[in-house]
């Protein structure tokens, strides 16, 4: 909820806390501990503060121009994902296509490979970023994490190792596609 008053020339946006759900605020540094584990971020911008109040968390800031209104929003929308991310999680899935060789994915520690895109013989190596988990089955790729932006920077790289570059994209469609977030196809 966002309120400006024109008394007080003042934008504050209000956060409930569910239960189960624990926040922390040390200078800049928000810290969300919930029953999937724990979500630090750093969020600073000139004129803002995030304070909390008993079961409440407010973004706010005084004598707000554009700037100002819209991180407010953001921080807002950054500690809503992290309550979200620690009560529920983040998942995405993808996709395996190819029509001629068959690629596969394998999965080593911190690492994926990518073997056999379009016939290559080396290997593609791509590091799973943050504390994802990262499971292949068959022909799918589920990542899942507390943290939304590590689970989508994850699944954006993998795609990205298999883009097709100097070719024409309409034949050659082999890759590895993002096709679901959060229960949602995309």
């Amino acid at each position: 909820m966002a309120t400006a008053t024109a008394e007080t020339d003042e934008l504050i946006k209000e956060i409930e806390v569910p239960d189960g759900v624990d926040i922390a605020i040390q200078e800049d540094t928000v810290t969300v501990k919930g029953p999937r584990g724990e979500v630090k971020r750093r969020l600073v911008y000139p004129g803002i503060e995030i304070l909390k109040r008993d079961r409440k968390i407010l973004v706010k800031t005084q004598h707000p121009k554009k700037r100002q209104r819209a991180m407010v929003g953001t921080f807002a929308s950054h500690i809503n994902n992290m309550i979200k991310g620690v009560l529920e999680g983040f998942e995405y899935r993808m996709k395996i296509l190819y029509s001629h060789f068959p690629i596969t994915v394998k999965v080593s520690g911190k690492e994926a490979l990518v073997e056999n895109y379009l016939g290559e013989k080396i290997p593609r190596r791509i590091k799973i970023f943050g504390d994802c988990d990262v499971k292949v089955k068959g022909n799918e790729i589920t990542i899942t994490g507390n943290n939304v932006e590590e689970v989508g920077q994850t699944a954006a790289n993998i795609e990205m190792l298999t883009r097709a570059k100097n070719k024409d994209k309409r034949v050659f469609q082999d890759g590895i596609y993002l096709v679901e977030r959060n229960g949602v196809r995309v």
